[in-house]
């Protein structure tokens, strides 16, 4: 690292969890982002302020007006703007080192199976299940790490699926494909502003013990927030011997 690095990333080159090897695996490490509103622009900042070498945004979207009362990655003057390109100037504004990449155009398949292949973490700040789903197949085939939030309303929840290790679920295992859940958007629903600020900082927190090795992620732990007295609620989450997604992928893990 250079004089400068080592006064930027002074703070967590201090942790003892970190320090200058865990920095290091930061900076040369690639993280996917899918998504760069609500969740995604908590994660994106802090990713970028963190010292993550390359990152890769992926957002079809433009920023609106309605997006600005928590969507903290843009501002006024960037309203119309791609969503990924307004992140993009927001992270290269605080730490302009960092290279980052934005694609604005929806994560299909074929996109998500080509960044998952290069990525070292994949970090889910969409707001569908079918999106969410295709993420995780994309993870589940290139047994990539897979930090996946979401928060509507007040209510809010957070995981990491990680086939690296074989006790850990993949996403479909804790919500299976073929089950109907309620689709629900903050457009119609509404959302909390600091809700997405909470699980997206949360999300990036996860995302950098990940990369840099330090602590213990929550794969095989689903937490959830009920942001209206504040409360944590966490379950144990197990993998299904019979998912139709990663059941077969696991058996070729060597």
């Amino acid at each position: 690292m250079t004089d400068e690095q080592l006064l930027r990333y002074s703070r967590h080159i201090l942790l003892d969890e970190i320090g200058v090897e865990g920095q290091e695996r930061l900076l040369a490490s690639h993280a996917v982002v899918i998504g760069a509103g609500g969740l995604g622009s908590p994660v994106a900042l802090y990713l970028g302020t963190a010292g993550v070498g390359r990152i890769t945004l992926v957002d079809h979207d433009k920023v609106d007006l309605t997006n600005l009362q928590r969507q903290i990655a843009h501002n006024l003057e960037r309203v119309g703007e791609p969503k990924a390109e307004s992140a993009r100037t927001a992270i290269l504004a605080i730490n302009p080192e960092v290279r980052v990449r934005t694609l604005a155009r929806r994560a299909d398949d074929a996109l998500l199976d080509d960044l998952a292949r290069d990525a070292d973490v994949m970090i889910d700040c969409s707001d569908n299940f079918a999106t969410r789903h295709a993420v995780n197949a994309a993870c589940v085939k290139h047994r990539k790490p897979l930090v996946s939030g979401a928060a509507i309303r007040f209510d809010g929840q957070l995981s990491v699926f990680d086939l690296r290790d074989e006790k850990s679920p993949c996403y479909a295992c804790v919500f299976p494909p073929d089950e109907a859940f309620e689709e629900t958007r903050c457009a119609v629903m509404g959302v909390f502003a600091p809700l997405v600020g909470i699980i997206g900082a949360m999300q990036a927190a996860e995302a950098l013990k990940l990369l840099s090795g330090a602590g213990l992620s929550l794969a095989g732990r689903l937490q959830m927030l009920d942001g209206r007295g504040m409360e944590w609620t966490e379950v144990r989450v197990s993998r299904d011997g019979s998912c139709a997604v990663c059941a077969t992928s696991r058996k070729t893990i060597p």
